[in-house]
């Protein structure tokens, strides 16, 4: 797409960009306004959404057994912590927003990085956020329908509400998005914890009748399976990279988020899973819509409407996780120009990629760059060096879970493939068709002038003084 039609940066005209200081050094560029503190709650409140609190059963569903669900749970953790200890060297030696993408592009080239974004961008990413804000909007809206299921129409508008009041939140200032996300980080973590020490009394006060191994599965297809309901839990770990140049010092406070953030969220998640089995049968846990609220209404008592409302705080921040790292992959994406010009650019005075957020409205092969770097550009700078065994046994493991879960379900995986495939047609018309109709290419430039107008936005680049003589 051609860049010639956008305003530049010192270009005279009714909506010239304000300067944000006096200084000719000054940069219009994302700034690094997040403290380890921020990365740890970014990851935290990223992984942990709706899934623990109501419906934790997907292991138990293939696993068969309590103590074998925990094993997997354990697990799960354990391979996500490799993956992230993997991505710390990733983020320190490829210090660009973008995270997955950024390193397919630089290891592999725009074709696979281009389907990776399709796929995140246009599938995944809002797919999750639409699912979680409707998940908020019914236990939001839970104990005024507490003898049935809320109304279609209300859940939508709240879930409507909820996402554009975040996308305001994230357009105005980082500092606000992260803000949002450290107070409901707290939140979910503080229902968590206790759930956890009601259901530590429950252990100690002897209820470890459901803790055996007692009916295990050990198909293979059954194993696999497991494991992906209990990696999708942990899915997250790897936003933080997606935001990495907003993050202070990155070198030092990468990987010690994700450090903190992985192991804090498997002891989490484990210690949770066993509370609820003091109290339910596996059985229950089965036939459970909401296995939180089932628990809580076991030994809350009158406090049990406490839970619906933790679980709508925690969707609420998973949503501002989501929301603020997918805008930063729409940036770097566009960075690339593998995405619409408007969306590289930043609001002049809040410096947020406003038009990648307000887009958002509408794993394995990046570990695979770890060791593909390490041969092809041995000399590149590596604040963090990982053993290669750690990659080599993630991208194995990864085989593992990806490979025989398509065995099992071919039509879902069909499905998929053909979501991956519809990137090809749109990579070669948009992107790899460099000599496009004049027309086509004013018609784009006009459409980014205004957009950029609208927003107030202007590229990443150092403000331009006069040369004095």
């Amino acid at each position: 797409m051609s860049k010639s039609e956008s305003i530049k940066d010192g270009e005279k005209g009714p909506y010239d960009p304000v300067p944000t200081s006096e200084k000719a050094t000054d940069e219009i560029k994302l700034e690094a306004k997040m403290s380890l503190l921020n990365g740890v709650t970014v990851i935290v409140g990223s992984i942990i959404g709706s899934g623990i609190f109501v419906s934790p059963t997907g292991v138990l569903k293939y696993t068969g057994s309590v103590n074998a669900s925990l094993l997997v749970w354990t697990a799960s953790g354990i391979y996500s912590m490799i993956g992230a200890y993997c991505y710390a060297e990733l983020g320190c030696m490829i210090k660009k927003s973008g995270a997955d993408y950024a390193y397919i592009m630089e290891t592999f080239g725009p074709f696979l990085a281009f389907i990776r974004l399709w796929v995140e961008c246009m599938i995944v990413r809002p797919c999750s956020q639409a699912i979680v804000a409707l998940t908020f909007s019914v236990y939001v809206l839970k104990p005024l329908f507490p003898d049935c299921t809320p109304p279609d129409e209300p859940v939508r508008i709240l879930a409507v509400c909820c996402i554009c009041i975040l996308a305001f939140i994230n357009c105005w200032d980082v500092k606000w998005a992260t803000r949002v996300q450290d107070i409901f980080t707290y939140a979910k973590l503080l229902a968590l914890f206790v759930i956890i020490f009601t259901g530590a009394y429950q252990l100690f006060t002897g209820h470890t009748q459901y803790f055996t191994f007692d009916n295990s599965n050990t198909e293979v297809t059954s194993i696999a399976l497991s494991f992906y309901s209990g990696l999708f839990a942990y899915n997250g770990w790897n936003y933080l990279n997606f935001i990495i140049e907003e993050l202070k010092d990155p070198v030092r406070n990468l990987p010690r988020a994700i450090g903190i953030s992985c192991t804090l969220v498997t002891v989490v998640y484990v210690f949770t899973n066993m509370a609820f089995y003091t109290t339910l049968s596996p059985v229950e846990v089965l036939g459970s819509e909401a296995v939180a609220v089932t628990y809580a209404n076991r030994l809350f008592g009158v406090m049990a409407w406490t839970i619906p409302v933790f679980v709508a705080l925690s969707t609420f921040g998973a949503v501002n996780g989501i929301l603020l790292t997918s805008s930063r992959l729409f940036y770097a994406g566009a960075c690339e120009g593998q995405m619409p010009e408007i969306l590289t650019m930043i609001q002049i005075s809040r410096l947020t990629p406003a038009p990648a957020v307000i887009c958002m409205l509408s794993i394995g092969v990046s570990v695979l760059c770890l060791p593909w770097l390490r041969w092809s550009q041995p000399n590149l700078s590596r604040p963090i060096k990982v053993n290669l065994i750690f990659p080599v046994f993630y991208i194995l493991a990864t085989l593992f879970v990806t490979i025989v879960p398509m065995y099992a379900s071919p039509v879902e995986t069909g499905y998929g493939c053909l979501m991956i495939l519809s990137s090809i047609p749109v990579y070669l018309i948009f992107i790899a068709w460099k000599n496009k109709p004049k027309f086509f290419q004013i018609g784009v430039g006009a459409v980014t002038q205004t957009l950029q107008k609208l927003m107030v936005v202007v590229g990443p680049q150092k403000s331009k003084v006069q040369n004095t003589p």
